[in-house]
């Protein structure tokens, strides 16, 4: 193949740039995302039940729901949690590779089933079923600067206005609006009820017949009569759209002949459809809508398509409201993928760097640089067949493939460029006899390096979905530029390099003097070298002892490393839960989040650009007691000092803790690397109720664990994910007594219902939107539980009867929002390592503590990890696997190579060599740089497999050449000196320039250097250690496998050449 292209170099030519132009197309439409879609599908199933406990809801909607939910296929979990505010919310988790819109179709029919069984408020209100891309892209504030619009006029802004025209946007996934739009309320005074005698039922019959849509015809509507001229449509009521003329409703005649209308004993006005929450930016009242982006969609397009979108709609902005971006991932990704490809960049120009001081003329180093355009290109074209975007870790698999891939190249000069010199031939010839002599041997790199990853792309869940994208970006790669190799380098080889002119005169500029001092020294190297290894190999003792030793230390650093799953990021925001004590209304939780919004913006104001805020709603669940914060922080560019770092803002903000007196806690937290995963980073485990032992025994099993985890200095920020049981009062209706006044129990269940839970009756229409309408009995009416017997019930006779005749009240406890876990009740608790401690340590703590359960007195409870933490568990199972494979392949793949099953045992024996540096490397800059994100977590599996190929591949080139050697008859001992010395240069050259081409990676800074530094220290320390040790144990291997298993000279080597 070679012999053609070198005589055909224009097609050549014509083939490199058919792969380039291949690649510069594809990299127009490839979509950019910070990372691949690596969560597990998740299907979310929401109901409401209105004004119903958190009891209630389990027993009568989740549990319902969750029952019907068998069957299907690729199911990994089911989480639900039932809160107070009525909320019912089960998310079913299916494996990694079930088609999300299949799984959501699944659930929806088997939802049918259940739909039937549930209260009839909870079916009017609607069970939607959801497809969740997890996190949020961007969530933008609506806000009034100048606090001329109150927040309900945003709210219902936004939501009319704003959250639709946005949800059209291609890329969004889900729109999801903070707040809700305008309703029309109706507030009843149980006081004037009782006196004209109308009850909340008589109220909501009226709104039913009276707010209603008629449908009634036409006049002269075919068939019509003979000779019919006119024909008209004809309107009866329909919907009501004013407060006016809801007040105008009739309720009832008295006895004295008035009329009774609606406005008389109730006060109706147009409020807000929801109460719960309360959202502000920066303190202002604001509005909020949160984008989910849409699978397989690109990030930075479609946040660029909402910012236009938003520029179309600000026109039409009521004056006085103005929007802000409160929370964007997207300068994360443009930021994390920009310095991905400076370090691109940066790897290729250390790496020519590199080339011209072996090489020492220009020719010889521009033509290995020209490979790397065409593969990097070909690369991004092949993947995009895959499906894969540009995200960080497709981007990391190139920058590791760029020392690889000139490594092919750099084989095939320095080989031409040697034979010119040794043996004055042209270009053309050297060329020629090179390609006979190494093409074996690039085949052979070529096939080890990328068998070293193929197994990587064959796991299987999440962390899966994150090798699959390296191993086959970097096999790809490799491939090519084994192509490259074969057919464009020689081309260029034989049509650039310039015939070594042997009389000429050695010129005396500066770079000729500087390059001969150069060739010296490396020159007295490589002779100290060869002494060094003719040591090693006749003192095998020594050399055994040696190796011995380096096993050892790579035994106690692995165990030593903590393990994780991915680094942690600083991207940018701090997102801080809040929770007050059970009972804590909405105003007292506004002043706690208003304390903490003025800190941040006032005491981090160097380094905080805004905060947007909402009480009321919390991941940890809907209450008035809890409330949740997004606090942008400002560029990475102005925030290089240690103090700026994310880490040690939020560190300060714990301090919150001591401040706030009201507050049960305030938790800032940084967000987790991959945001598809979970909400935030650390630990996630579910205690679970196995035995059914009650809610009570669960609340102890779940203290006690909190109690020990707190003195326990593995672990900080151990929180139950979930709300404390709160008093609750409990209404007792006397049956008997209500049956002896001819009350019936069904009226008095309505009455409690709409006076103090609200009621959802109909709709009304709002400047052309249709919207809802709400009764529910004054505030000053339901305060108290006193205020109970201010309502009143009509009998079978017509009379109003108070409450207190036949009902009477206690208080209780009970839990605001229950959970399960695979349909038993659960408890969720949440953590994150101590400073300097792994998530793999800080799991471990965790389960040493549940093992002191039953000690205690506390038999009966289970737990299992979810989230985030399941995947790392399962992450971690695989490592050992993808070691394992990866070797064998190699192994396999030299067995072929060199037709014997000794001969790869001496390449093998290379590889702890370079493991070690990796791994002491990465141990020395977690312990010195004290960077937590230094440890076994995924990025550096990854480079433990390319520094396994490094090895291999610093292995094969002298061993290749030393069997040849051999096989021409040279005694083993010389053959190998000789072949050592021979491939010392190319060893030494591609070494440094893999080292110096991710040498960037490991110096990164700024967004993404967490995962940049985990792959740039393992590689790095590989890199070095590899070369080394390497280059003096390879031989003595060699010496040691070829003298155990003697060499017998084959006897059709002599047809094999003539054939």
């Amino acid at each position: 193949m070679a012999q053609f292209f070198i005589h055909r170099p224009i097609f050549a030519w014509v083939i490199a740039l058919v792969i380039m132009l291949a690649g510069i197309l594809t990299l127009t439409k490839m979509p950019i995302a910070q990372y691949p879609t690596i969560a597990p599908p998740t299907v979310t199933i929401s109901a409401t039940y209105p004004g119903a406990s958190a009891a209630t809801v389990e027993n009568t909607v989740t549990q319902i729901i969750e029952q019907q939910m068998n069957g299907l296929d690729g199911l990994r979990y089911i989480s639900s949690n039932s809160a107070g505010n009525g909320q019912a919310s089960i998310q079913l988790n299916f494996n990694q590779g079930v088609d999300p819109d299949i799984a959501q179709v699944q659930v929806q029919n088997k939802l049918q089933s259940a739909t039937a069984l549930l209260p009839e408020d909870v079916q009017r209100q609607g069970v939607k079923v959801t497809k969740s891309g997890a996190s949020f892209l961007q969530v933008i504030a609506f806000y009034s600067p100048d606090s001329s619009l109150s927040a309900d006029d945003i709210k219902d802004y936004v939501n009319s206005n704003i959250s639709e025209p946005l949800s059209r946007v291609a890329g969004v996934g889900e729109v999801q609006v903070f707040g809700g739009s305008y309703a029309m309320r109706i507030w009843m005074d149980p006081a004037k009820m009782a006196s004209l005698q109308v009850t909340p039922s008589d109220i909501a019959a009226a709104l039913k017949t009276q707010n209603a849509q008629v449908a009634v015809g036409q006049l002269g509507g075919a068939p019509s009569v003979q000779g019919q001229v006119l024909n008209a449509t004809v309107n009866a009521q329909s919907l009501l759209t004013t407060p006016e003329e809801f007040k105008n409703i009739f309720l009832k005649n008295t006895t004295s002949g008035a009329q009774v209308r609606l406005g008389d004993v109730a006060r109706v006005e147009l409020g807000a459809d929801n109460y719960q929450f309360d959202s502000k930016f920066n303190g202002k009242p604001a509005g909020g809508v949160a984008i989910k982006l849409a699978t397989g969609a690109n990030a930075l397009d479609t946040a660029a398509a909402v910012e236009a979108r938003l520029v179309d709609l600000r026109k039409n902005y009521p004056t006085g409201m103005q929007d802000k971006l409160a929370f964007d991932t997207t300068p994360f990704i443009q930021l994390s993928i920009e310095s991905v490809v400076h370090t691109l960049v940066e790897a290729v120009i250390l790496v020519f760097l590199v080339m011209f001081l072996f090489l020492q003329n220009w020719r010889a180093t521009i033509i290995p640089t020209m490979a790397v355009p065409v593969v990097v290109l070909g690369t991004f074209a092949v993947i995009n067949v895959f499906g894969f975007s540009i995200n960080t870790l497709t981007m990391f698999a190139m920058v590791l493939a760029i020392g690889l891939l000139v490594d092919d190249a750099i084989v095939v000069v320095e080989n031409v460029e040697r034979i010119m010199a040794e043996e004055h031939l042209d270009p053309v010839e050297a060329t020629e006899i090179s390609m006979k002599q190494i093409s074996g041997a690039l085949v052979g790199i070529t096939s080890v390096l990328s068998a070293v990853f193929v197994p990587m792309a064959f796991m299987s869940g999440t962390t899966g979905v994150i090798y699959r994208q390296f191993s086959i970006t970097l096999v790809t790669a490799m491939i090519l530029s084994l192509i490259v190799a074969l057919t464009f380098t020689p081309a260029l080889c034989a049509t650039i390099l310039k015939q070594h002119d042997k009389n000429a005169a050695p010129s005396n500029s500066l770079p000729a003097r500087f390059f001969r001092w150069f060739n010296e020294t490396f020159d007295k190297v490589a002779g100290k070298y060869q002494n060094g290894v003719n040591r090693m190999t006749h003192h095998k003792l020594f050399s055994g002892l040696l190796y011995g030793a380096v096993i050892v230390v790579l035994g106690l650093l692995f165990t030593k490393l903590p393990s994780s799953f991915l680094p942690d990021e600083d991207q940018g925001v701090v997102m801080t839960l809040v929770q007050l004590p059970p009972n804590a209304t909405l105003d007292r939780t506004d002043k706690t989040i208003s304390t903490m919004t003025d800190y941040f913006l006032n005491k981090e104001k160097d380094y905080v650009e805004s905060v947007f805020s909402v009480s009321g709603f919390s991941f940890t669940g809907v209450g008035q007691n809890a409330g949740l914060a997004f606090i942008k922080l400002k560029d990475w560019e102005e925030r290089t000092t240690p103090e700026a770092q994310i880490g040690k803002i939020i560190q300060r903000g714990m301090a919150l803790n001591m401040i706030v007196k009201d507050a049960s806690y305030i938790m800032p937290l940084q967000l987790p690397a991959m945001p598809e995963l979970g909400v935030t980073a650390g630990f996630n485990l579910q205690l679970k109720d196995s035995s059914g032992l009650g809610h009570e025994q669960l609340l102890n099993a779940r203290n006690a664990i909190l109690g020990m985890a707190a003195q326990d200095k593995r672990l900080t920020g151990v929180r139950p994910n979930g709300q404390e049981d709160t008093p609750q009062y409990k209404i007792i209706v006397d049956q008997a007594q209500a049956g002896a006044m001819g009350v019936s129990i069904s009226e008095i269940n309505t009455t409690m219902g709409m006076a103090w839970g609200g009621s959802y009756i109909n709709d009304f229409v709002d400047r052309g939107r249709v919207k809802k309408v709400y009764v529910q009995g004054e505030a000053d009416s339901r305060m108290m539980p006193e205020d109970l017997n201010k309502w009143y019930v009509r009998n079978n006779q017509g009379t109003m009867v108070p409450f207190s005749a036949f009902a009477t009240g206690e208080w209780t406890y009970g839990s605001p929002r229950l959970e399960r876990y695979n349909g038993i009740s659960s408890m969720n608790i949440q953590g994150t390592p101590a400073p300097g401690v792994s998530s793999g340590d800080a799991m471990a703590a965790m389960e040493e503590i549940i093992a002191k359960l039953p000690s205690m007195g506390l038999k009966g409870f289970d737990y299992e990890w979810t989230g985030l933490s399941l995947e790392e568990r399962e992450s971690g199972a695989q490592a050992p696997i993808i070691y394992a494979l990866s070797l064998l392949i190699v192994f396999l793949c030299l067995a072929a190579l060199y037709e014997s099953w000794s001969i790869p045992f001496s390449v093998l024996l290379v590889v702890p060599l370079g493991v070690v540096g990796a791994v002491a490397l990465t141990f020395l800059g977690m312990v010195l740089l004290k960077d937590s994100n230094l440890s076994n977590n995924i990025y550096f599996q990854v480079a433990i497999v390319a520094v396994i190929g490094l090895a291999a591949k610093n292995a094969i080139l002298i061993v290749e050449f030393a069997k040849e050697l051999q096989e021409k008859g040279e005694d083993l001992f010389e053959a190998t000196m000789h072949a050592a010395r021979m491939r010392l240069r190319p060893i030494i050259m591609t070494t440094l320039a893999f080292g110096f081409g991710v040498l960037p990676l490991a110096l990164a800074s700024g967004a993404g250097a967490g995962s940049q530094h985990s792959v740039g220290y393992g590689v790095l320390g590989g890199v070095i250690s590899s070369t080394l040790l390497g280059i003096f144990f390879i031989p003595v291997f060699y010496v040691w496998i070829r003298s155990i298993f003697k060499y017998k000279p084959k006897q059709q080597n002599n047809q094999e050449h003539t054939s």
